[in-house]
């Protein structure tokens, strides 16, 4: 880095993590190229320290989602993205090199939120659909995100940057915290996931009854904290009069989400909380109400359910390609097709 370079974003996360390694040196990943003039990782660069509490683990902690240099968004609240991302991860004790799959996949998260614009916040989770550690035979196939505990957020030159910290989980462990709180789940796992630290190796916790027995009284009292679902295949067609009769409305939607769909409706309608599900064109709002409507735009649908429609649908809403028609609202037609994932990028 040239001295001539004013790197105050970068100074203050490099004070942050001296304030807590003290005179540790940091084993640090720079990017050769820039990702402005054309090199392939977002990231300028990602220091990786040695902890040793709870239990032996690598601390990464990204510089790049925030503005490290000069300043140069219209936000002075927030620097860039206003977040760096850290991530934890299980070390043996003889190791000294951090993992580069660790590496690849804090770029490729830089290479998601430079490219779609996404925020990523405390409690968001993301499907990997698959291995977050490409080849091997680990369990963890999405992950979620909280602060990180040991760094609080600071109020640089330019703009206030959060740690966020990135956590590998489970298929399973994925479909709760939708369902219920990525939060909940994670207060319920605390005893057996320290400092929220990554490990490859490990089991789902919902085979732990009483986590799984949490997560379900959860669920059951508070229903679902998810309020928006991306939905990457979402239509919808209007319903056409007809001579005689007027044809359905369709919604279509991936089989992939369709199932996760139906638990949401009675983890958030049968609450009373509104659903929204959002592809990269169209917007459906779903909400309860006393009779089933729907309101089309070109980008926006709205669309009122009864609580017997919500409830017909969360029991057929399966993640599998068919057609669904209403027995309780023959005006709405549910089209579930195939969802095709080109591969975990």
């Amino acid at each position: 880095m040239s001295e001539n370079i004013e790197a105050s974003g970068w100074n203050a996360i490099e004070g942050a993590m001296v304030k807590l390694y003290n005179e540790q040196e940091p084993k640090h990943y720079g990017t050769m190229i820039p990702y402005a003039l054309g090199g392939q990782d977002p990231l300028d660069g990602i220091s990786v320290y040695k902890a040793c509490k709870p239990l032996p683990h690598w601390h990464f902690v990204t510089y790049g989602f925030s503005e490290l240099y000069e300043k140069e968004s219209d936000n002075h609240d927030f620097s860039g993205f206003g977040f760096e991302l850290t991530l934890r991860l299980a070390r043996d004790e003889q190791e000294e090199e951090p993992p580069a799959w660790a590496l690849n996949l804090l770029q490729n998260m830089g290479r998601y939120v430079f490219n779609s614009g996404n925020i990523l916040a405390p409690g968001d989770y993301l499907d990997a659909n698959g291995p977050i550690c490409l080849g091997s035979d680990t369990k963890l196939t999405a992950l979620a995100f909280i602060e990180d505990g040991e760094l609080p957020a600071l109020h640089t030159p330019n703009g206030r940057v959060e740690f966020v910290q990135m956590i590998g989980i489970t298929e399973d462990e994925l479909e709760a915290m939708k369902t219920w709180s990525t939060y909940g789940l994670l207060e319920a796992c605390q005893e057996l996931l320290p400092a929220h630290i990554t490990d490859l190796a490990r089991e789902s916790m919902l085979q732990v009854p009483a986590i799984a027995e949490a997560v379900q009284k959860g669920i059951d009292q508070d229903g679902s904290n998810t309020g928006f679902l991306y939905v990457d295949q979402l239509s919808f067609k209007p319903g056409k009069k007809r001579l005689l009769h007027r044809s359905p409305a369709e919604l279509s939607l991936g089989a992939k989400q369709a199932g996760t769909v139906g638990k949401l409706l009675r983890g958030r309608l049968m609450k009373g909380k509104n659903l929204t599900l959002s592809s990269q064109d169209l917007s459906v709002i779903l909400m309860p109400g006393e009779e089933s409507s729907y309101e089309a735009s070109d980008k926006e649908i709205r669309l009122t359910l009864a609580p017997e429609v919500i409830t017909e649908l969360s029991s057929l809403m399966q993640p599998r390609e068919e057609v669904l028609r209403l027995a309780s609202y023959h005006d709405l037609m549910i089209h579930i097709i195939k969802t095709h994932i080109k591969d975990q990028d």
